[in-house]
């Protein structure tokens, strides 16, 4: 793309706790996408929840400047809160676009319209049906879906079922652009298998937040039933906002001396971890693209997933996935792939880091950075025709009425 310094897109992100090295799906998702963005030539500010800012934080990350704007650290609140501060501030500082990302913030959408900001919602997943939200906030998560969906003047979308849910409710066109996964980052040596007692091959790992919707429970009582002699299940990650969940996942536990809990870690720890597990698993009710799973694709970690609509969009194995809540079809899954041979195993790798053409950053970048400029009225430059073309089919999609 052509693009000078005089008509940089100037875009601000609202609608996660912050970047870099916040832990979170769309944090995640934030932090891979943005810096890609700023080397194509837009100029970024990402704006974060001051609660969640980092010791050390920078002022500028990968070339994307991190803002931090005052909100309660109040679960069902803050993000509110925070995204009306945020589009305060866009309305002063007038980017060209402002991004807003998951369906809480989207309920001050319209008032970003109001100020004559042109707004691109990204829609993460159906929030409202995560299990640790009551009817009165997963009202009021519809009512944000709602407005962000009418409201923008342009929508993205991480999956064809997210992208189904924004046509046959609300009629409204959308783009879709999956989740990525990069080049991910291993450790030299085996610091962290040895930290925690594992040996290579020989654990079953689940990387996620300690939170209802990510049935941890249920993984729990299946490793137990399955019955691995010299296996470990080890557990990744921390509470954030549901510490009742999190403290039953750690009393259920407590007795059987095979399960590891190592709260949130870096993401180059996190990697080394998954590229040594035995088995990935992720048994999931809600999810929106899971980039766990994608990267346990990548490293070529054998994974077991639950057949929810999300899930099913990786198109791993029909035998790697089980019902939500089937324990016992969990633990048999769980007994088959301990038992793979060395050959088998490798066979497996090969076919999920294949699969995982279509989930690259860098052409999700390109698309992303397509669609906002569309919403700020510019045209994009191609170089050629064949730049055009290097976007894999089904990538972009969109339902344009």
């Amino acid at each position: 793309m052509n693009n000078n310094e005089g008509t940089r897109l100037k875009v601000a992100v609202l609608g996660l706790r912050g970047m870099p090295d916040v832990p979170g799906g769309v944090e995640m998702h934030v932090s891979e996408l943005y810096p890609r963005i700023a080397a194509l030539g837009a100029d970024v500010t990402v704006f974060g929840r001051s609660p969640y800012r980092p010791t050390h934080s920078p002022s500028r990350w990968k070339g994307v400047a991190v803002r931090w704007l005052w909100s309660p650290r109040l679960q069902g609140v803050e993000a509110v809160v925070h995204t009306f501060l945020g589009v305060l501030y866009a309305a002063v500082s007038r980017p060209d676009v402002l991004h807003i990302h998951a369906v809480g913030p989207w309920l001050v959408a319209p008032i970003a319209k109001l100020f004559g900001l042109k707004v691109v919602i990204t829609h993460h997943g159906q929030d409202y049906l995560r299990e640790k939200w009551k009817e009165p906030a997963r009202a009021v998560l519809r009512l944000g879906e709602r407005l962000g969906v009418n409201c923008a003047d342009e929508t993205i979308v991480i999956s064809r079922g997210i992208q189904e849910v924004v046509r046959n409710r609300y009629g409204r066109p959308s783009t879709l652009i999956p989740n990525g996964v990069g080049n991910l980052t291993i450790l030299s040596g085996k610091y962290p298998l040895e930290k925690h007692g594992l040996e290579p091959y020989r654990y079953v790992i689940q990387v996620s937040r300690l939170v209802p919707e990510k049935r941890q429970l249920d993984l729990i009582a299946a490793f137990t039933a399955a019955n691995l002699p010299g296996w470990k299940l080890l557990l990744v990650g921390g509470a954030q906002g549901s510490q009742s969940y999190a403290n039953r996942v750690r009393q259920q536990s407590a007795a059987n001396p095979d399960i590891v809990h190592t709260g949130f870690l870096p993401p180059a720890e996190v990697h080394e971890l998954l590229a040594h597990a035995g088995i990935f698993v992720l048994p999931s009710s809600h999810e929106g693209l899971p980039i766990s799973l994608l990267e346990a694709m990548k490293l070529g970690t054998p994974a077991l997933a639950s057949a929810i609509p999300a899930n099913l969009e990786t198109e791993l194995d029909q035998s790697c996935y089980f019902g939500v809540g089937d324990v016992q079809g969990l633990a048999l899954r769980l007994r088959d792939l301990a038992q793979l041979t060395t050959e088998e195993r490798e066979i497996m790798a090969q076919r999920l880091r294949n699969s995982c053409v279509r989930y690259d950053w860098d052409l999700i970048a390109d698309l992303t950075l397509k669609v906002l400029e569309r919403a700020a009225g510019r045209v994009r430059t191609y170089d050629s025709v064949q730049e055009e073309r290097r976007v894999p089919p089904r990538l972009g999609e969109s339902y344009r009425r």
